[in-house]
């Protein structure tokens, strides 16, 4: 399985140059970042005419993120959970028999702003989904060897 991960930074604007990658690498699964485009405005036709099942999280300027897939798409998570988000950063699912997510990562700023205290938590939460995460996959594998 190809997976492949793109900053796209406005997926409207750079959908000729997705098309042409899409044909000559052929990736099964592509997670985008920095969309720039609220749900209703993705190119969904021109997507799905690639071939693509699509799961969004979008949002209008600096955020949005998005799972492409050849195949199906399930358990779709939005933002992280036990985090209250207003940026559209995170969207993780099931697919193609994996579990994959698409991370736009702030920034932060500098030191003692708040977009640097919203940094922090952002990772903090996401290293205790991530932690979450992994033992869940580690008690279904411990039961599987029983």
């Amino acid at each position: 399985m190809k997976i492949a991960t793109w900053n796209v930074n406005s997926i409207r604007t750079r959908l000729p140059i997705i098309e042409e990658w899409v044909k000559t690498s052929a990736p099964d699964v592509i997670l985008l970042q920095e969309l720039k485009c609220v749900n209703e405005a993705f190119p969904h036709e021109f997507i799905e005419d690639l071939g693509y099942n699509i799961a969004l999280h979008g949002q209008k300027t600096f955020n949005g993120v998005a799972i492409l897939s050849k195949f199906p798409i399930e358990d779709i998570t939005t933002n992280l959970p036990n985090f209250d988000d207003p940026q559209a950063r995170y969207i993780e699912a099931f697919t193609g028999g994996v579990r994959v997510a698409s991370l736009y990562a702030p920034n932060g700023s500098e030191v003692g702003s708040e977009k640097f205290s919203y940094k922090l938590s952002f990772y903090k939460h996401l290293c205790l989904h991530l932690e979450h995460v992994l033992q869940h996959k580690r008690a279904i594998f411990n039961w599987w060897r029983l």
